[in-house]
């Protein structure tokens, strides 16, 4: 017998909580969390939008960057049977913007959406970042403003408190105009060529290509290196000055802790203007949450107007893990009844029954069960499904009309029903569980 096949790695199955062998995530905990962040985000006034999971190569190359980690090592890119080059999607931004850009969408004044969905990157697996992951973010445009940078982090400072997470942090930064860039990375590189021998072998690559990126590496020689040197906000043009300035006066004023982080560019070459992350200790390297900021010259350099915009992501399963973490998670979703039937004529009858329950009980999860069996062994599968009521159909109840209601969870007799009642029953039942 040939062995099994198993999941590619980087790539795992999440599976539900009858099946789960403790080791990996649940289904019922993927639904809390994005759950609980679609209701927050439909709150603010965001809409969903779906975009493809594969994309043609050159979006990602034009708008993330080609002298990135993500363009040069971490993209699942191939040949499709036209010779075409594609890529499964790294990231949503440039996909959105590729889609706003594609229907026309931001001749209108401005748009607030938001997307969830899988996303793929070649990195080294670990707790936190895997190769297939999930995303859900935000994408805002047509707002130029300091109050719509405000709103997005606002939102997810609120949702941090719907979760029931305590310890993320906030680290705010801006990049400034692309000519302020320009002067900080020429003063970057004269300095960082000055300490060379100190870098290690891909900073030094990164010297000649995108310096900025040296900014994000994670090599504690490398950052005690760039911590002398000088800084982006030292450069700010005086219009990123004053937005920086009224960004930090509305998050005072709604008292959001924050910290000024001058070393935070983030890996996507896109942004501009803020950026920001939060960030936690909870999840051991791998410590961002959530990240994000402007990119007001995206959406022309991918061929649409002059727009600008704003967004961020999260990862989800970052996010699952810091709520198992942090807070016990809401008890996994049993139901509650389980009909069992014994005989040819009462199992036809379950089945009519339980539809015509879940049509006149909203609300109401019922399990039919199938593939024969005892009475006794079918019991035993309604109490291991974790249902505090066994409906009963037996040849007896079909002859009288009945439904008999077996509790499970309580020192209760075995109670019959009529079966025209049996819907107002349970609906009341539902009613005093509360």
């Amino acid at each position: 017998m040939s062995s099994p096949i198993q999941a590619v790695r980087g790539m795992h199955d999440i599976l539900p909580p009858s099946a789960d062998d403790g080791k990996g995530f649940r289904s019922t905990h993927f639904q809390f969390v994005e759950d609980t962040v679609r209701r927050w985000l439909e709150s603010y006034g965001y809409q969903e939008i779906r975009i493809p999971i594969v994309e043609d190569t050159a979006l990602f190359k034009r708008s993330i960057g080609e002298v990135t980690d993500i363009v040069e090592k971490e993209m699942y890119t191939f040949a499709d049977r036209n010779g075409d080059s594609l890529t499964l999607r790294p990231e949503g931004t440039a996909g959105v913007v590729r889609a706003a850009i594609e229907h026309s969408a931001l001749r209108q004044s401005s748009h607030r959406w938001w997307y969830a969905g899988p996303m793929f990157r070649h990195e080294r697996p670990q707790r936190g970042r895997y190769r297939q992951f999930t995303q859900i973010g935000v994408e805002a445009f047509g707002m130029p403003g300091p109050d719509i940078d405000a709103e997005v982090i606002l939102l997810t400072a609120r949702l941090w408190k719907a979760l029931g997470l305590r310890h993320v942090a906030l680290q705010i930064n801006n990049l400034g105009s692309a000519d302020a860039r320009a002067r900080f990375r020429e003063a970057l590189t004269e300095y960082l060529r000055a300490h060379e021998p100190q870098l290690d072998e891909d900073s030094r690559r990164r010297l000649n290509t995108n310096p900025l990126r040296i900014l994000d590496s994670k090599n504690p020689q490398v950052q005690a290196v760039v911590g002398g040197g000088p800084t982006l906000l030292e450069f700010l043009d005086a219009q990123s000055k004053t937005h920086f300035d009224g960004l930090q006066k509305l998050l005072d004023l709604a008292d959001i802790v924050y910290e000024i982080n001058p070393r935070l560019v983030r890996g996507l070459d896109y942004y501009t203007g803020t950026v920001f992350e939060w960030v936690t200790t909870r999840l051991g390297a791998q410590g961002t949450v959530c990240a994000g900021g402007r990119y007001d010259g995206l959406v022309a350099q991918l061929g649409g107007p002059e727009t600008p915009a704003i967004g961020f992501a999260m990862g989800v399963e970052r996010l699952v893990e810091l709520v198992k973490e942090e807070q016990s998670m809401p008890a996994d979703p049993v139901p509650h009844a389980y009909c069992v039937a014994v005989g040819e004529e009462p199992a036809a009858q379950a089945m009519t029954l339980t539809e015509q329950l879940r049509a006149a009980v909203p609300g109401l999860r019922v399990t039919l069960h199938c593939g024969g069996g005892s009475f006794k062994s079918q019991v035993k599968r309604a109490d291991k499904s974790g249902a505090p009521l066994a409906l009963v159909m037996g040849e007896s109840e079909v002859e009288r009309g009945e439904v008999g209601v077996k509790f499970l969870r309580e020192e209760r007799p075995q109670i019959a029903v009529a079966r025209a009642d049996i819907a107002q029953w349970l609906a009341g039942w539902l009613v005093q569980r509360g």
